[in-house]
């Protein structure tokens, strides 16, 4: 199997609810290291699983619509507690939708998988693996 990540970052603010975050029930700050990793059983024509330019390019336009925003008053999260993990599968889902678009250049169908990680911290991360099966 062959993966290639792209990096890339985004600034939001937030606060959780539930016992469970302490502090973090406040409305807090949040920079994440997102990572996006593409993986594919064979390597297209030219070589590549998928081109790094335009994989950064489609990271950094689903980051955009994020950054620098109070999750709190973003209607498509109304209700939602955005934990990490859940920012991590908002992220996927929403490159998922690119590749099916063709935005990589390489049918979605010649893919295996995508995985988003965003990293809190160098000493903590969470990760979201999906299929690309978007009709």
């Amino acid at each position: 199997m062959f993966a290639v990540t792209v990096s890339d970052h985004v600034m939001v603010a937030h606060s959780l609810r539930g016992a469970v975050f302490g502090p973090a029930q406040r409305l807090h700050g949040a920079t994440y290291v997102v990572e996006a990793t593409f993986r594919a059983a064979t390597l297209d024509d030219d070589g590549v699983v998928v081109d790094l330019g335009r994989a950064a390019e489609v990271l950094h336009a689903a980051l955009a619509a994020l950054n620098y925003r109070n999750l709190d008053d973003e209607p498509e999260l109304a209700g939602t507690n955005t934990t990490t993990e859940v920012l991590a599968r908002l992220l996927a889902d929403r490159l998922a939708l690119q590749v099916a678009d063709g935005a990589l250049g390489r049918p979605g169908a010649d893919l295996d998988g995508l995985v988003v990680t965003l990293r809190e911290s160098p000493t903590a991360w969470a990760t979201y693996e999906r299929g690309l099966d978007v009709p």
